[in-house]
């Protein structure tokens, strides 16, 4: 733990040379992308809502293959579920506005020549979003309705209510989606000479540790395989992540930069 401190220190360090911002201008630029983040987001929504009837059968189709009906309890689950659908598919639409937004915000922190990374960042973390949210979709969230309805449920009636599908649905697709941008994190960390590929190798086994831990939580069913499929595409994507850092670290620039200098 005292190496990771000691590289943060470092890292803040390293950058005190880049052009600085106030507090209140560091708040200003923070607010101005929000607000920008916040528009396309509603207009993301106010497009995926106009195809709220698809999406919603995009949503229904892992119960549709199973035969087994959505209920409701109250007069606004239908409205609620259309709602949530529309907001996670404007999400999605507008991802790469939003992102960008986000990426204007921290580019200041950053030196030239690292802030060419902003394409390969954006498309990166749309593509492991998107296919977290596929493996969820097609592999997690049918074997876990067709194990905890069918097999454990078989001798009693099912009466699933919107409002707990969806809240599942979105806590499944959400939560792989969130947990396969491990190497956005690996790389960030990476690019602001936090962490390097030896330290990540050196603390796997707390690695290890932790994505076995999050996938206990996140794993929907009961059995240790379940959790192990859960577990098995972030330990991939770690290793994915410890050569990401050991091309981004500032330690390969500077080692260049040496390079061209001799």
């Amino acid at each position: 733990m005292a190496d990771l401190v000691d590289s943060v220190r470092a890292a803040v360090t390293d950058r005190a040379d880049l052009p600085g911002m106030s507090l209140m201008e560091h708040l200003t630029e923070l607010r101005k992308r929000l607000i920008h983040a916040t528009v396309y987001l509603l207009i993301g929504f106010a497009v995926a809502y106009a195809f709220h009837e698809r999406l919603y059968g995009f949503v229904q189709k892992p119960l549709d293959d199973l035969h087994i009906a959505l209920n409701f309890t109250h007069p606004t689950d239908g409205l609620n579920l259309y709602l949530k659908t529309a907001l996670l598919g404007g999400a999605i639409l507008a991802s790469p506005f939003i992102l960008y937004q986000l990426w204007l915000f921290i580019s200041p922190g950053m030196y030239a020549n690292e802030k060419r990374y902003v394409v390969p960042f954006m498309a990166a973390t749309i593509g492991l979003f998107l296919a977290g949210a596929w493996f969820g979709y097609h592999w997690v969230l049918p074997g876990a309705i067709k194990v905890l309805v069918l097999d454990f449920g078989k001798k009693f009636n099912p009466i699933l209510t919107i409002e707990d599908y969806t809240q599942f649905f979105l806590a499944v697709i959400l939560g792989l989606g969130i947990c396969f941008e491990l190497p956005i994190l690996i790389f960030f960390l990476s690019l602001f000479g936090i962490v390097d590929a030896k330290f990540l190798l050196k603390h796997i086994r707390y690695a290890i540790l932790v994505i076995f831990l999050i996938s206990a939580i996140i794993c929907p069913l009961p059995d240790p395989f379940s959790m192990i499929l859960f577990a098995s595409p972030m330990l991939v994507l770690y290793f994915l992540g410890v050569g990401v850092a050991f091309f981004v670290h500032p330690s390969r620039r500077k080692a260049k930069e040496a390079n061209k200098a001799a």
